[in-house]
């Protein structure tokens, strides 16, 4: 069966805080904006509960009911919704091509999208032990205790003693972080030397609230649903040795990985594969893509500063696509400029007459 088309001046492609936000600037530019929601629509914050840092919600707020507002503010102002299981991106002509195979692990493409203008806030996942206890609840403690992110979650732990998994910068960095809440940190790494830069082991080391438990794993989360972390299981991995051991919390930091496997080879990463972005922009290195939130930022990390970048996403968006050619009933383009672009796109008849060859902005212009 053939595929059904779709085609958008403006797709978003993730639907947490960046990309929401870039919907919502999009959509009152009237640019009808279409948002592809994957898996985990709103993104990290639908697995987080309270969260008191972002502007507005003086009480506070429970991450999914965020989230619900800022899908329902969108939809006000016209943004469209689509569930899907991306497979594949073209990003070598525009109108950029999206195949959406429905769901996951299928191969039949089911949907193709086409758009105008890409924004990329498919966000970045952090990375996890796959240990029994660590998973959401109510599968597991995840948001009862067990996190990711100690910027989010850190002031929910003060005057407790909690675990860190991890001995890399990340570690380091939550471990320090935590020290102004928790009357105690203990970092859990699985060889006897951290692989983190020596001035954030100096800052730790110096740190009295911070104690070292080396070449261990953590086996399991324990807890219950009522009571949220009680400790964990640890392993001495040269002596086999296990033990449990009490604890109020757990925040695993092992990194992040950003979910950018869909642009490889087409759009320009770091080492790790964040998406890199140009000065003060969002534009990447293919014009008419943009990228925000958590897909492009390895260092804040935070639903606001996501939110920040959807909304430079959307405004680049729609100055990029105000400075396209429009095209004419004959089907030639006639620019702001006054340019017309042939038919073929290969000629552009200059406001004085003069004709010059198309082919070398080409791709810029369909």
């Amino acid at each position: 069966m053939k595929p059904a088309e779709i085609h958008r001046e403006v797709v978003i492609l993730g639907s947490g805080p960046a990309g929401l936000t870039a919907a919502i600037y999009a959509a009152r530019a009237d640019m009808n904006p279409l948002v592809i929601e994957g898996p985990q629509p709103g993104g990290q914050l639908t697995i987080t509960t309270e969260v008191e840092n972002y502007p507005g919600f003086a009480k506070g707020i429970q991450g999914p009911e965020l989230m619900d507002e800022m899908r329902g503010q969108a939809a006000r102002f016209g943004t469209e919704f689509h569930t899907g299981w991306i497979s594949h991106v073209d990003l070598q002509h525009r109108p950029f091509t999206i195949h959406d195979v429905g769901e996951k692990d299928e191969t039949q493409v089911k949907v193709i999208i086409k758009a105008e203008t890409l924004i990329i806030a498919s966000g970045a996942s952090a990375k996890w032990l796959g240990i029994p206890g660590e998973a959401p609840a109510p599968y597991g403690l995840g948001g009862l205790g067990v996190s990711a992110c100690a910027t989010c979650d850190g002031f929910f732990f003060k005057g407790k003693e909690i675990i860190v998994i991890g001995g890399g910068d990340t570690a380091l960095e939550e471990a320090t972080f935590l020290t102004r809440y928790a009357s105690k940190v203990y970092l859990v790494h699985r060889r006897d030397k951290l692989r983190a830069s020596q001035i954030m082991q100096q800052k730790a080391q110096a740190n009295d609230k911070i104690e070292f438990i080396w070449n261990t794993g953590v086996e399991e989360i324990l807890g219950t649903q009522e009571s949220g972390v009680t400790g964990v299981r640890l392993k001495n991995l040269q002596t086999g040795e296990m033990r449990d051991f009490p604890c109020e919390g757990v925040f695993v930091a092992i990194g992040h990985k950003p979910n950018t496997d869909l642009f490889k080879g087409q759009l320009e990463m770091d080492e790790v594969g964040y998406l890199c972005t140009a000065n003060r922009t969002m534009a990447t290195n293919i014009p008419g893509v943009f990228a925000c939130g958590d897909v492009q930022d390895s260092v804040y990390r935070q639903a606001v500063t996501a939110a920040g970048t959807g909304c430079m996403a959307a405004i680049d968006a729609e100055r990029f696509l105000d400075s396209l050619p429009v095209e004419m009933p004959d089907h030639t383009e006639v620019t702001q400029e006054g340019e017309i672009v042939t038919p073929d796109h290969k000629l552009i008849i200059e406001p004085s007459g003069e004709v010059v060859s198309n082919i070398a902005v080409g791709s810029s212009r369909k």
